[in-house]
């Protein structure tokens, strides 16, 4: 869909606290929606509250769009370093009689009589309504620095913006930002609010949900690929309903018509399968590289390559890779619970265990799968033990848990030495675990 004027959005959070994941749909869909278009997208800081702003917020912003690969054509700009501007314009409908000034402040005079109507978009929809339900309201406060709801206009107007894609909670200010525009006799911009995304009980989504800041996904070892077509497709299918998508197959099919009207649910369950694809997609080299980066005190950075064919069918992000493989390269914590989880008799474990070692200890070296396998086999059905119960006896034994990559393959990287010291150990200490 092509608009006759250059299109031109923009991300414009407060710097007031972390990016929160939610916010990444916005600020991707005004992203697709310039790129598409072959337009501009912009990146303003909102940061005129004073009082609500935090301290790294802004930063936090800029890396997490970044990180993300959502790069911006201008900005970041500050609102803070354009008072100048704010001042003027508000001078401008103060000799117009728009405005008035009370308590110190500067006020912007809403219309009293009619009604204030747009196009939504998202629905297309016509909204109306009664400007008797609106009320004057501060354009430049007492300490010089503009309210949201002037500053953003302005700029808007000033930064040439053709769409505005925002939160459905800005619904309610909108007539407040038509009656400005209207008053500067400004054209007005292409309205887009977004719907409200919620958790999994449907109320407004929060921590207990599962959501979080951006950058605190970013440290759990999700990809930005992952999260930018989760968070794409929470308000938007796709022309063939294609789930697993490029950033290019996203700016060529994304339509403003084609976003849902309901709210979504945030699904962290989905988002984890997705992340998952995303990681078993990689070949094993760029699996590795982005394991090393992501585990940068990681203490067998250099072997992570060994283990990657293991676990990239287990992990869903890349931080499963600790628990996952820990026991590789440290010595691992045993717990009886887990031994009590294993269906070979307590009472006959010990035995069991001994079993294990003197069978390890005859293995001829090296060991080989095969023959591993084959000798333990054999154990079992001497012991009247199932095959997997056994397998399973020996992984606990060597890692102390109950899931780990394949584990002849995992023994080979813990070395035949190691493994048969680690089950005399356990021996040793059965049942008396710390």
């Amino acid at each position: 869909m092509g608009y006759m004027k250059q299109v031109v959005t923009r991300y414009a959070p407060s710097p007031t606290g972390l990016m929160h994941i939610g916010q990444v749909r916005t600020a991707l869909y005004s992203y697709l929606l310039a790129k598409q278009n072959n337009g501009k997208f912009i990146l303003r800081l909102e940061d005129t509250d004073r009082a609500r702003l935090v301290t790294g917020s802004a930063e936090n912003i800029i890396d997490t769009l970044a990180w993300l690969g959502l790069n911006w054509d201008e900005g970041p700009s500050y609102q803070s370093t354009r008072k100048q501007i704010y001042q003027e314009h508000a001078q401008i409908l103060l000799k117009q009689g728009k405005a008035f000034e009370k308590e110190g402040a500067i006020w912007f005079k809403m219309p009293t009589a009619g009604v204030t109507t747009w196009q939504e978009v998202i629905g297309d929809k016509q909204i109306s309504i009664e400007n008797s339900l609106q009320q004057d309201f501060v354009m430049i406060k007492s300490d010089g620095f503009p309210t949201y709801n002037f500053a953003v206009v302005i700029d808007d107007n000033l930064m040439g913006i053709s769409h505005v894609v925002r939160g459905v909670e800005f619904i309610s200010s909108t007539p407040k930002h038509i009656a400005l525009y209207q008053a500067f006799g400004w054209e007005l911009p292409i309205f887009v609010h977004l719907p409200l995304i919620l958790g999994s009980d449907k109320s407004k989504l929060s921590k207990r949900h599962g959501a979080k800041p951006a950058s605190d996904f970013r440290e759990d070892g999700y990809l930005p690929q992952a999260i930018l077509n989760y968070m794409a497709l929470i308000s938007w299918t796709p022309p063939e309903g294609k789930e697993i998508l490029t950033i290019a197959e996203m700016i060529k099919d994304f339509s403003l018509s084609a976003i849902h009207i309901n709210n979504p649910i945030f699904d962290v369950t989905k988002l984890d399968w997705m992340n998952g694809e995303y990681i078993r997609k990689m070949s094993d080299e760029e699996l590795t590289e982005k394991l090393q980066q992501f585990l940068t005190d990681h203490p067998a950075k250099e072997k992570i390559g060994q283990v990657v064919p293991l676990i990239k069918e287990r992990i869903k992000k890349l931080s499963d890779f600790v628990p996952l493989t820990d026991f590789l390269w440290e010595e691992p914590e045993y717990d009886l619970a887990i031994f009590e989880k294993i269906k070979v008799a307590q009472n006959n474990q010990l035995e069991v265990l001994k079993q294990i070692l003197e069978t390890l200890e005859n293995l001829t070296k090296p060991w080989d799968a095969k023959s591993f396998e084959q000798q333990f086999r054999q154990l079992a059905d001497k012991l009247g033990v199932k095959h997997a119960d056994i397998f399973q006896l020996i992984r606990v034994a060597v890692s102390g848990q109950l899931v780990t990559p394949p584990l002849f393959e995992s023994i080979q990287i813990i070395g035949e030495a190691k493994t048969v010291e680690r089950i005399r150990l356990v021996i040793q200490r059965y049942p008396n675990f710390p």
